[in-house]
């Protein structure tokens, strides 16, 4: 009966601590790693001693993903190109039981822009920004958490408030929708001008494959170079319309809570099965598309639920 209770009670955590793990670490296999292995914890604990328990269930996760943040930072050592997060994907209209991540996702600070952010900081950075900005988790929490005094965890949240002070304020869905179908129907059109107008003077696209594909872009800056490449695949693959049958076939889906794409090949050629998807984020800013994530790597698509 107690663990029947308590089960019940750790289910009821679970939902927040996803979406602790998954804006910590970036990562949606970390996040359910660190949630399962906190119920270990759990059931070893002396229940006795936790007066809090999401707080106390909050602080184990918390721990957990900074140690999987520093192997992160490790394996980057040797990641070829950009590392982006993973993307949460859901379909448009969603169908079945909800997935908790995905409920999660459509707050802000866990659209795509920000967690691209979030993963130029240091792991303690990250921590202690998560934790007090987000959770209001006091210092001297996080402190103990990051083994370093509850000064040292205020500056180094200060430090990374700072770096994420630019990021693009979110947009309204509909304003988000309008720029990315702007820009995908001037694909479809073949029409470089107007690819290039649908871009922000000062868009980035960002690519993440880690070596699984040639076709994958690191880093563009600028309207005209995005649009270039773009309307470059665009022609490659049958997107305008050039080929009968397109190479690539387009979904829109929810990505980290806006409008993107899940791109799928649909001729085999050289590429193994596993690799012919891949997923396409967006930000928008002053009416236009100002990131573009092309998340290529098949080891960060465990977060695409399309039913």
């Amino acid at each position: 009966m107690v663990a029947a209770l308590l089960a019940d009670s750790f289910e009821s955590h679970r939902a927040h601590l996803l979406s602790v793990g998954y804006r910590l670490t970036g990562s949606v296999g970390d996040a359910e790693d660190a949630v399962q292995e906190s119920w270990l914890r759990l059931a070893g604990a002396h229940q006795s001693e936790i007066e809090d328990l999401r707080a106390w269930l909050t602080t184990v996760v918390s721990r957990i993903c900074l140690d999987r943040l520093r192997s992160a930072a490790v394996r980057r050592e040797s990641y070829v190109g950009q590392w982006l997060p993973e993307p949460i994907v859901t379909a448009v209209t969603p169908s079945g039981v909800p997935d908790p991540l995905d409920a999660v996702v459509r707050k802000q600070e866990y659209r795509f822009a920000a967690m691209v952010v979030l993963d130029t900081l240091t792991p303690p950075q990250r921590v202690a920004f998560v934790l007090h900005d987000g959770l209001s988790v006091p210092f001297d929490e996080i402190a103990e958490i990051l083994g370093v005094t509850a000064d040292a965890a205020r500056q180094l949240a200060v430090r990374a408030r700072k770096s994420v002070a630019n990021t693009p304020a979110p947009v309204s869905d509909g304003e988000h929708d309008a720029a990315v179908q702007r820009l995908l129907a001037a694909l479809s059109a073949g029409d470089i001008t107007a690819v290039t107008a649908a871009l922000h003077p000062d868009s980035v696209m960002i690519g993440d494959a880690n070596g699984t594909t040639a076709t994958a872009v690191n880093v563009l800056g600028g309207a005209d170079r995005i649009g270039r490449f773009l309307h470059g695949l665009a022609r490659k693959y049958g997107l305008d319309g050039s080929q009968e049958i397109p190479a690539i076939e387009l979904e829109f889906a929810v990505v980290n809570g806006q409008l993107g794409l899940v791109m799928r090949w649909t001729v085999a050629g050289d590429w193994p099965s596993t690799h012919r998807t891949r997923v396409m984020g967006f930000t928008v800013r002053d009416g236009l598309v100002w990131g573009a994530y092309d998340v290529a790597n098949p080891a960060k698509l465990s977060g695409v639920h399309l039913g």
